[in-house]
């Protein structure tokens, strides 16, 4: 018989710990309590379940959630850390990697968007002959609501 509860536990665990850090005021630390610390927290438990349940329809949700809280972490704490809206599309795109390892979906979407995110985070910085890439850009960043739209719409009447 599975546990029924472990994802709770795990999570009353991990913010447990937190607060006990927070509590004991250990130098060290100190950095980490903030509300990105605890974004990462849920993460990382989103992610342990997943793996010590060998349940993995939380992986996805898990690495988005562990991705957004790092990136949010680095944009305060860090003055080199990336400020671009590519950075979330390259969240998603390891999203799908990290799901396809476990469950053999998503590699395709994981790819072009990893890839996709790396063109736009490098764009700024793209050789003479690449010059093509920056009405492409222009245009997406531009209408890239309506590209995710069309998008959503088609992988919803799709058959598979």
């Amino acid at each position: 018989m599975k546990k029924q509860h472990t994802l709770a536990a795990y999570l009353l665990i991990g913010i447990g710990i937190f607060f006990l850090l927070q509590q004991l005021k250990i130098p060290i630390f100190s950095n980490f309590y903030s509300w990105q610390t605890i974004i990462i927290l849920i993460g990382l438990v989103l992610l342990i379940h997943s793996y010590a349940t060998k349940n993995y329809h939380n992986l996805f949700s898990g690495t988005i959630v562990l991705g957004l809280g790092i990136h949010f972490y680095g944009l305060s704490y860090y003055s080199f850390w990336i400020d671009h809206w590519a950075m979330y599309v390259l969240i998603v795109g390891i999203a799908f990697i990290i799901r396809f390892l476990q469950t053999k979906e998503g590699l395709l979407p994981g790819i072009l968007l990893i890839g996709f995110a790396i063109i736009m985070l490098f764009s700024i910085q793209l050789p003479v002959w690449l010059n093509w890439i920056y009405v492409i850009i222009d245009f997406m960043e531009r209408f890239w609501p309506i590209i995710f739209i069309v998008l959503g719409l088609y992988l919803l009447k799709r058959k598979k």
